[in-house]
């Protein structure tokens, strides 16, 4: 999987309003209405992410679930990254 360009990445971040990037990776925190919720989140996600052997790196804070994302084989963002954020955007938008 080839690295994006600058220019690529800033094409993908455009697609995601809801994540930043920092360095070699974007990131996004979603504030669920309960744990629970939450959990099913991570659930929901960690699915998305088996299916497309592509897995984020998840922080839980009660509420706040904050997914990362980096292809850490290619050492940097790839169009892999923006296609799981897109797929975790579409999951954290689902009505509970």
């Amino acid at each position: 999987m080839a690295l994006l360009s600058e220019s690529d990445i800033a094409e993908g971040l455009a697609t995601v309003p809801e994540w930043t990037r920092a360095g070699a990776s974007i990131s996004r925190t979603v504030q669920a209405p309960t744990f629970l919720a939450g959990i099913d989140l991570v659930r929901a996600v960690a699915a998305a992410a088996e299916a497309a052997d592509h897995h984020p790196d998840i922080d839980i804070r009660w509420r706040k679930v904050t997914f990362t994302l980096s292809t850490h084989s290619a050492g940097g963002l790839t169009a892999r990254d923006f296609a799981l954020a897109r797929e975790i955007d579409q999951l954290a938008a689902r009505p509970d």
